[in-house]
Formats: C-alpha cells, sequence, structure tokens
C-alpha cells in the first residue's frame, strides 16, 4: 500500500500549531537561535533556604528543593520508617507502604507523648465523630457496630482456653 497524505482539515482545531508562526515554544526555542545555548535566562537561582532540620527528599533529586516545608523533622520509630522509606525511588511501593505506615504510627506515638505529659487525648474530637454523628450518624453506628463486633471476635479468639479438654469415656 502506499502511503498517501490524508486530509483531516475537516477536524475542528487540526493542524493548529503546523504554522511556525503560531508556535507557542518560540520565545525559548529560539531564544539565540541554538536550542543548547542557555544564555537568554536573565534571573539568578534563588538563594537556597537554610537546612536546619533533617529533611527527607527522593532519591531521583540529588539535593533539597530551593524551598521546603517542615514542621517537625523525622523522630522516633515513624522517624525511622520513614528514613528507610526514603532508600527507595518514588516509582516503588518500598516507598509508599512504609510512610503510610510511619503516618499510623506516628498517631498511636502522638497519643503517648500526650499520655507522657500527662494530657487525655480527645480522641472523639480529634476523629472529627461530633461531626460524623450530626452528618453521617448512619456511617458512625455502622463503623461503631463492625468495630465491636471485631473487639469482641479478636478477644474471644486470644482468650479462649488452649488446653485440650478431657472427655468422659
Amino acid at each position: 500500500m502506499e502511503a498517501q497524505a490524508k486530509d483531516y482539515s475537516h477536524i475542528l482545531g487540526w493542524g493548529i500549531d503546523a504554522d511556525p508562526k503560531n508556535d507557542p515554544t518560540y520565545p525559548i526555542k529560539q531564544r539565540n537561535g541554538n536550542l543548547t545555548d542557555p544564555k537568554g535566562y536573565t534571573w539568578d537561582r534563588p538563594v537556597q533556604q537554610p537546612v536546619d532540620v533533617e529533611i527527607l527528599h527522593s532519591k531521583e533529586r540529588p539535593n533539597v528543593s530551593a524551598v521546603f516545608g517542615t514542621s517537625v523533622p523525622p523522630s522516633g520509630l515513624s522517624g525511622q520508617i520513614r528514613r528507610f522509606a526514603f532508600r527507595f525511588s518514588e516509582s516503588e511501593y518500598g516507598h509508599w507502604l512504609p510512610l503510610l505506615v510511619a503516618d499510623r504510627v506516628n498517631v498511636v506515638e502522638g497519643i503517648i507523648d500526650d499520655f507522657r505529659q500527662g494530657r487525655v487525648p480527645n480522641i472523639l474530637a480529634e476523629k472529627g465523630m461530633s461531626a460524623d454523628w450530626k452528618y453521617n450518624r448512619k456511617g458512625l453506628l455502622q463503623q461503631a457496630i463492625i468495630g465491636a463486633v471485631v473487639a469482641t471476635a479478636v478477644i474471644t479468639f486470644l482468650s479462649r482456653d488452649k488446653r485440650p479438654t478431657k472427655r468422659a469415656y
């Protein structure tokens, strides 16, 4: 079969980028007439934000980005899990799954820290139970019932007598 040019002019917008005068990359693409020539940039790189706490960053980046945010550096068991996760590429489960686990561990660490400081955490308010009670009462009750059933099953399983019983003959 012979390759023939097909007419797509009936399609609205077809060939909109065919005109070189309408090339959206023109100012960047040909700033000096040479694609590899970096001249033409008129700005200096901003000053790097000072790194005064441990910052975990992707393996794909050789350094931290110019501006970053962190409220608390990684610490405790959750910090160790996060450090382990950042050994892997962002395209691997070995990166994301440990970060999910680290978030859950951090919640438990926060509750333990509250008790250590003499505060009793208001877990119901922190989990938004009052809003759930007001706007999603059915879902909240369903979660409570499922939680009670699972807890009862686990307690029953763990507290059963493991010694074999003697049967009377």
